[in-house]
Protein backbone atom coordinates (compact mmCIF):
# COMPACT_ATOMS: atom_id res chain seq x y z
CA UNK A 1 0.00 0.00 0.00
CA UNK A 2 0.91 3.39 -0.97
CA UNK A 3 -0.43 6.69 1.15
CA UNK A 4 0.38 9.90 1.21
CA UNK A 5 0.10 12.70 3.37
CA UNK A 6 0.85 16.21 3.93
CA UNK A 7 -0.40 18.45 1.34
CA UNK A 8 -2.64 21.56 2.23
CA UNK A 9 -2.83 25.16 1.53
CA UNK A 10 0.46 26.90 1.49
CA UNK A 11 1.57 30.60 0.85
CA UNK A 12 4.22 30.90 -1.80
CA UNK A 13 7.75 31.04 -0.28
CA UNK A 14 6.98 28.69 2.27
CA UNK A 15 8.12 25.00 2.97
CA UNK A 16 5.85 21.86 3.45
CA UNK A 17 7.00 17.76 3.73
CA UNK A 18 5.06 15.25 2.20
CA UNK A 19 4.88 12.03 2.97
CA UNK A 20 3.92 8.69 1.40
CA UNK A 21 4.21 5.25 3.18
CA UNK A 22 5.15 2.55 1.60
CA UNK A 23 4.14 -0.21 3.80
CA UNK A 24 4.62 -4.32 2.34
CA UNK A 25 6.66 -4.98 -0.51
CA UNK A 26 6.69 -1.28 -1.31
CA UNK A 27 8.70 -0.94 1.82
CA UNK A 28 11.98 -2.13 -0.33
CA UNK A 29 11.03 -0.72 -3.47
CA UNK A 30 12.21 2.03 -5.55
CA UNK A 31 9.57 5.48 -4.91
CA UNK A 32 9.17 8.15 -6.84
CA UNK A 33 7.17 11.51 -6.45
CA UNK A 34 5.02 12.98 -9.57
CA UNK A 35 2.62 15.44 -9.29
CA UNK A 36 -0.47 16.48 -11.84
CA UNK A 37 -1.93 20.16 -12.06
CA UNK A 38 -5.14 20.82 -13.99
CA UNK A 39 -4.68 20.31 -17.72
CA UNK A 40 -1.01 19.62 -17.34
CA UNK A 41 0.89 16.03 -17.87
CA UNK A 42 1.95 14.18 -15.13
CA UNK A 43 5.10 15.79 -14.54
CA UNK A 44 7.92 13.92 -12.46
CA UNK A 45 9.51 15.61 -9.33
CA UNK A 46 11.81 13.18 -7.39
CA UNK A 47 12.93 9.69 -6.84
CA UNK A 48 15.09 7.31 -4.75
CA UNK A 49 16.11 4.12 -5.20
CA UNK A 50 15.23 1.12 -2.89
CA UNK A 51 19.05 1.73 -1.23
CA UNK A 52 18.86 5.39 -0.99
CA UNK A 53 22.12 4.56 -3.45
CA UNK A 54 20.73 7.18 -5.79
CA UNK A 55 18.25 9.91 -6.49
CA UNK A 56 16.78 12.36 -9.12
CA UNK A 57 15.14 15.17 -9.39
CA UNK A 58 12.74 16.85 -12.18
CA UNK A 59 13.87 20.32 -13.38
CA UNK A 60 11.64 22.34 -11.00
CA UNK A 61 12.19 20.32 -8.61
CA UNK A 62 16.58 20.65 -8.35
CA UNK A 63 17.70 23.03 -5.59
CA UNK A 64 14.08 23.09 -3.62
CA UNK A 65 12.96 19.74 -3.37
CA UNK A 66 14.86 16.82 -1.11
CA UNK A 67 13.55 13.21 -1.06
CA UNK A 68 14.12 10.89 1.57
CA UNK A 69 13.15 7.73 3.14
CA UNK A 70 13.15 5.88 6.80
CA UNK A 71 13.32 2.34 6.65
CA UNK A 72 12.13 2.23 10.21
CA UNK A 73 8.90 4.23 9.53
CA UNK A 74 8.54 2.46 5.79
CA UNK A 75 8.03 6.33 4.52
CA UNK A 76 9.37 8.72 2.00
CA UNK A 77 9.57 12.39 2.38
CA UNK A 78 9.74 14.81 0.21
CA UNK A 79 10.82 18.63 1.41
CA UNK A 80 9.79 21.09 -0.45
CA UNK A 81 10.95 24.74 -0.11
CA UNK A 82 10.54 28.15 -1.71
CA UNK A 83 6.99 26.85 -3.09
CA UNK A 84 6.00 28.97 -5.83
CA UNK A 85 2.52 28.93 -7.36
CA UNK A 86 3.66 26.98 -10.19
CA UNK A 87 3.89 23.90 -7.65
CA UNK A 88 0.73 23.84 -7.20
CA UNK A 89 -0.53 20.07 -8.08
CA UNK A 90 -1.93 16.81 -6.74
CA UNK A 91 1.13 15.16 -5.55
CA UNK A 92 1.07 11.55 -6.10
CA UNK A 93 3.72 8.66 -5.11
CA UNK A 94 4.83 5.72 -6.64
CA UNK A 95 6.56 2.28 -6.44
CA UNK A 96 8.69 -0.21 -8.29
CA UNK A 97 10.49 -3.33 -8.15
CA UNK A 98 14.30 -2.01 -8.50
CA UNK A 99 14.98 -5.29 -10.68
CA UNK A 100 12.57 -3.94 -13.69
CA UNK A 101 12.96 -0.37 -13.75
CA UNK A 102 15.03 1.58 -15.90
CA UNK A 103 14.13 5.18 -15.84
CA UNK A 104 13.35 6.41 -12.59
CA UNK A 105 11.86 9.51 -14.22
CA UNK A 106 8.62 7.49 -16.35
CA UNK A 107 5.30 7.25 -15.17
CA UNK A 108 4.99 4.76 -17.29
CA UNK A 109 7.62 2.17 -15.22
CA UNK A 110 5.60 2.06 -12.02
CA UNK A 111 3.01 -0.13 -11.74
CA UNK A 112 1.85 1.08 -8.04
CA UNK A 113 0.33 4.30 -7.16
CA UNK A 114 -1.09 5.92 -4.77
CA UNK A 115 -4.21 8.18 -4.32
CA UNK A 116 -2.34 11.71 -4.19
CA UNK A 117 -2.13 14.77 -1.84
CA UNK A 118 -3.11 18.06 -2.90
CA UNK A 119 -0.79 20.96 -2.40
CA UNK A 120 -1.91 24.33 -3.31
CA UNK A 121 0.47 27.11 -3.20
CA UNK A 122 -1.07 31.03 -2.48
CA UNK A 123 0.21 33.68 -4.09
Amino acid sequence: QLEESGGRLIQAGGSLRLSCVASGRFSRYDIAWFRMAPAKEREFVAAITDNSDATEYGRSAKGRFTISRDYAKNTIYLDMNNLKSEDTADYECAAADPRFINNLANSDEYPYWGRGTQVTVSS
